[in-house]
């Protein structure tokens, strides 16, 4: 089976590093691996970076580089997609890191008979510190991060509503076509979305295995938690059907919290009392988790606040988000992602290519 590897990428100079070397190094035949890099107008020296990968001799089948002149995530995963002419094509993030055997155990699991396959991806540190120690264990917590099965290592195969760096068979697309360019953070859950409603199954190996960079300062993982929350708003008005309860806890909490102080300033504490007498049993529990099952560190301390950070910010995002709905519906009105959608499913026929494998 030929590979299709795919990454996208803006202003991830000094991240694709790592990634480009894993990619070399990868124990499927070269020969049968075709790389596919995007990127998004970058303005450091990713581009470049990517240019010295393909003139590199790795012997890989083929390396192609596309530019995007748009920065929107889907927009750029659509043009991998119409660029892959590959019977398998996995995705991967620029902030990951790959073992040797990744492209070999996707392609294995296929061969079993599955359409859609993936492993665990927990987080890594890029820098070993207290602080980024500390920054990752509340990002591998299932309290302070998500309750996302792919996270986590899996001990036996099962199926997942969604996979993180996962390998397609070349048909799925075909039948469900690209990325929604409406969305944001969201576009695999929508993506996903379909092709559970188009009747393929995702699989998640425990022999298959990848691993994501976590944000390594306080501020950037409180925006990314606030964006991601944000977004959870937004996909409400366009695709409800692929979010989870679970998604909503967050919001559920600060919204609890908010009318509750608001009582509590009316002279009835006694729901809040409750709260957070609840909130900081979980909160203290979860710390006392991390510093049992992590590498202790002394900055652990933080925990107990850096989680209710998480929380506030996850919140209030998906409330701004909501509130945003009527104005992003005015935004979107005149978008093609629909036509796009189905212009990356026309492409990906177009460009299928029969092989004999015999």
């Amino acid at each position: 089976m030929v590979v299709s590897l795919c990454m996208i990428a803006y202003n991830e100079a000094e991240a694709i590093q790592g990634l480009f070397s894993d990619i070399s190094l990868q124990d499927y035949p070269h020969e049968k691996i075709e790389i596919v890099f995007v990127d998004s107008m970058s303005t450091d020296s990713t581009y470049e970076r990517m240019e010295k990968f393909k003139n590199t001799d790795y012997g890989f089948m083929d390396v192609r580089i596309v530019q995007c002149a748009k920065r929107n995530q889907a927009f750029s995963w659509n043009a991998a997609l119409m660029t892959a002419t590959g019977d398998v094509i996995i995705r991967v993030d620029a902030h990951a890191r790959i073992p040797r055997n990744f492209v070999s155990r996707n392609v294995y699991n296929l061969k079993q008979g599955e359409n859609v396959v993936g492993g665990g991806r927990p987080n890594i540190s890029s820098n070993v510190s207290s602080w980024k120690m500390t920054l990752l264990a509340a990002e591998d917590s299932l309290f302070g991060s998500s309750v996302a099965a792919y996270r986590r290592p899996s001990t036996q195969k099962e199926y997942m509503d969604s996979l993180f760096h996962a390998a397609y068979r070349r048909k799925v697309i075909a039948t469900v076509g690209g990325f929604n360019e409406n969305l944001g953070r969201t576009e695999d859950n929508e993506f996903h979305y379909r092709i559970r409603q188009a009747g393929f199954k995702m699989c998640c190996c425990p022999d298959i295995i990848s691993y994501q960079h976590s944000r390594n300062t306080l501020k950037n993982m409180v925006r990314q938690k606030y964006s991601n929350g944000r977004w959870i708003g937004l996909t409400v008005s366009e695709c409800p059907g692929c979010l989870s309860y679970f998604h909503f806890a967050p919001f559920i909490f600060v919204v609890a919290l908010i009318a509750l102080i608001i009582l509590a300033i009316f002279g009835h504490p006694f729901l809040l009392y409750i709260l957070l007498i609840i909130y900081g049993m979980f909160d203290f529990v979860n710390t006392v988790g991390c510093c049992t099952v992590k590498n202790m560190q002394p900055q652990f301390a933080l925990l107990p606040f850096i989680f209710p950070l998480l929380h506030v910010a996850y919140g209030v995002g998906t409330i701004v988000g909501l509130l945003q709905i009527p104005f992003w519906r005015r935004k979107i009105r005149n978008s093609h992602a629909k036509e796009h959608i189905e212009k990356v499913k026309r492409k990906v026929i177009k460009h299928t290519v029969v092989r004999d494998y015999e």
